[in-house]
């Protein structure tokens, strides 16, 4: 799977995360109880592209008020190729096969965002996913990503099991690169 390929997938989930919000408050419902302080669930990202449609499965783990982590994991390997960690008052993208990846404070992220966009907002999201009925498939047209409209996020398998969450550290390895080259490479996929 190319670079700009696992780029495109975190961008593209970093997306769901941040520029969609619900309506939804957190209570017991379907057999699922938000109030727990935990919840993760199996994702399935899939991604038409020029050449092909790219399908990477994953996990989701969320924290209550601290941090989620949302872990693609390579097909057949089940090896972690790239993860997403948000935190109220950060973002941290990892592309695992480049060994690169991106630290943005919300502050720097204010022109990329909307303007409600928060860790609340995504919080109730998943929430709202979670629930007997909910919705758990999103494309890219109600993620805010029109030129997308084929691509599609699928939360399922929901469980509020207690974990461990503890924050994502990288080696020296890897290398910090800016928001705008990951942007970049992101406009120049969709355009192929």
């Amino acid at each position: 799977m190319k670079h700009t390929h696992i780029t495109y997938l975190l961008l593209l989930i970093g997306s769901l995360c941040l520029l969609t919000g619900c309506r939804s408050s957190r209570h017991v419902a379907g057999g699922i109880d938000t109030t727990s302080g935990f919840l993760s669930s199996k994702v399935e990202l899939t991604v038409p592209t020029k050449d092909a449609v790219l399908t990477v499965d994953g996990t989701m783990k969320l924290q209550n008020g601290e941090r989620m982590q949302l872990s693609l994991l390579m097909p057949i390997l089940r090896s972690e190729v790239a993860r997403m960690e948000v935190t109220p008052d950060e973002i941290l993208l990892v592309d695992r096969m480049g060994k690169r990846f991106v630290r943005a404070t919300r502050s720097e992220l204010k022109q990329v965002l909307p303007r409600k966009a928060s860790f609340e907002r995504l919080e109730k999201l998943l929430y709202a996913a979670a629930k007997s009925g909910g919705k758990r498939s999103l494309t890219g047209t109600e993620l805010g990503i029109p030129s997308l409209e084929k691509a599609k996020v699928e939360l399922s398998n929901f469980s509020t099991q207690p974990f461990k969450l503890t924050p994502t550290t990288l080696s020296s390895r890897y290398k910090q690169v800016p928001l705008e080259d990951l942007l970049g490479m992101l406009m120049g996929l969709t355009r192929e």
